[in-house]
């Protein structure tokens, strides 16, 4: 056989190979895996080809996005996951559905949850994300990587969120809140004004955030924090559509503008990051690169390194750890304010007591770290905006080989999906006022607001348990404690109870408030 001849075989070959692997995964693995979760009794909207379940997920969330709901009705899965609340309905608590040709099961047990969400063997990861989403995130962040890389980046990282770093950032988070409280207590002087909070708390979060992670080069950390809203809106905005492998790399309009948000943001990190790395030894303070995340993942990397027991993070990595910290750090916090508020402003009877027990611990100068800690009916509150509005909705985990949970045999290459959402609002689990604001409810901790611990998911469980829980609490506890020192908040009759599911729990409208000073 001569050269050319060799080719075209090898070539055949290669052909053959893909066309018989699209095959399978169009069309014979989407039937093996249905035929073996109907023999568990475990059914699900029909399959279609390469959509999957999506047209109809689609068809589910335009509708659902254009209804209100009652502004005092806690009960919003029909609105932000209109899939799950149906196919429950129709199929049971657990149902497979198609993403595309990626098989899901959906799983409300917390029971079983607990189970997926504490795999310390390896048998469940974090599912690839489409390529939008790994720009957003953090492709080689903590929130999308597994095995090793997750444990080394866990290891750097984690000691930015120690309880003694968390106490050097109170200053950044209170003095950038008392900045936005200063602007309203120019635009409400002797009046009442209406405020869309929901937009404050996005801005507040992003200083809080550039401070924190970037300290004193925080003016040009918002620059790169801008273009990853921008990236986030592309995400949601194409989450429902088919995505076809390789169609990233097209010219597309929506692509081309993606890359140019991602460049922007990558070459801002990559330039903060030198020049923090480029400061003479003699000029940085006694913390070595800096209290701030930036500084604490170089001073990190570089120990590990020097003591030869690891590998430290490069720059890539820590790029990427700076866009997870964005993303997952600003939208979780930024909305469960947002959510806070918004019940404080329907529950009037609970911003009094809040704003009682805050003076009381805190006076009216700013709080400490301390002061914050004894603030038990905040906690409680928070608690409950969490377990009602929880900015995590959904949590996802791909099987890496077939395994089993109860009486459940699941197929490698399957994603779980548990709704936290509906785990959180289920009167199985919550009882009869599980749709009702009740902090009370968690007067003895979580262990005791019922008898399923494992139902409260706010910030998942196990290994890969929320890293910046701490943080978050932190900055939402301090925000509320100087805002109800110096306001009071009312609902504006112009609010439409729409929260809807963008890639974080959100009000579609915003949040208007009518913002009243107390003297």
């Amino acid at each position: 056989m001569d050269y050319l001849g060799m080719i075209l075989v090898a070539v055949t070959v290669v052909v053959v190979s893909k066309i018989f692997q699209a095959w399978k995964m169009i069309f014979w693995r989407p039937y093996v895996v249905i035929k073996r979760f109907r023999r568990q009794g475990i059914m699900g909207p029909r399959y279609s080809l390469l959509s999957g379940s999506l047209d109809e997920m689609k068809k589910l969330r335009k509708a659902a996005l254009e209804t209100v709901l009652d502004t005092k009705s806690h009960d919003i899965t029909e609105r932000v996951v209109p899939h799950c609340n149906i196919w429950t309905l129709e199929y049971g608590e657990t149902f497979l559905y198609w993403y595309g040709i990626q098989p899901r099961l959906c799983i409300s047990d917390p029971n079983l949850a607990k189970h997926i969400l504490s795999d310390k063997l390896g048998f469940y990861d974090k599912p690839k994300a489409r390529p939008s989403v790994e720009k957003l995130a953090g492709r080689r962040g903590l929130a999308l990587i597994n095995g090793l890389d997750w444990v080394r980046h866990r290891k750097i990282v984690n000691p930015a969120f120690t309880i003694e770093k968390l106490k050097l950032m109170m200053k950044g988070m209170t003095s950038c809140t008392i900045s936005m409280l200063d602007n309203w207590e120019n635009q409400t002087t002797k009046t009442n004004k209406k405020i869309d909070v929901y937009e404050e708390f996005k801005t507040l979060l992003a200083d809080i955030i550039a401070h924190t992670a970037f300290g004193s080069s925080f003016a040009e950390g918002k620059e790169a924090f801008r273009a990853q809203i921008e990236l986030q809106q592309f995400c949601a905005a194409s989450s429902a559509d088919i995505f076809i492998p390789g169609s990233q790399y097209l010219p597309t309009p929506s692509n081309i503008q993606v890359w140019k948000l991602d460049k922007k943001v990558k070459s801002t990190l990559r330039n903060i990051i030198e020049s923090r790395l480029n400061t003479p030894k003699d000029t940085k303070n006694s913390d070595g690169y800096g209290d701030d995340l930036i500084g604490v993942m170089i001073e990190n990397s570089e120990m590990v390194d020097q003591s030869g027991s690891g590998p430290k993070l490069n720059m890539d990595e820590i790029v990427e750890e700076c866009k997870t910290f964005f993303f997952a750090g600003h939208e979780t916090t930024a909305n469960c304010l947002t959510w806070t508020i918004f019940l404080l402003s329907l529950h009037q009877e609970w911003q009094t007591k809040l704003r009682e027990e805050i003076l009381n611990e805190c006076g009216t100068g700013s709080p400490d770290v301390d002061m914050l800690a004894q603030l038990k009916l905040v906690n409680m509150v928070l608690l409950e905006s969490l377990r009602l509005y929880c900015p995590v909705i959904r949590v996802f985990r791909q099987a890496k080989k077939d395994t089993k949970i109860g009486n459940l045999m699941i197929p490698k290459g399957t994603c779980v999906e548990i709704p936290v959402v509906q785990i959180h609002r289920s009167k199985k689990y919550w009882g009869e006022d599980a749709n009702e604001f009740n902090p009370l409810r968690f007067i003895n901790g979580i262990s005791k607001a019922t008898e399923y611990p494992h139902a409260m998911l706010a910030f998942g469980m196990g290994p890969r348990v929320c890293i910046g829980q701490n943080f978050a609490m932190l900055a939402t506890k301090t925000a509320i404690t100087l805002m109800l020192q110096k306001f009071s908040f009312s609902l504006s009759s112009v609010y439409k109870h729409t929260p809807m599911d963008g890639l974080i729990l959100q009000p579609q409208y915003g949040l208007p408030v009518i913002v009243k000073p107390l003297c």
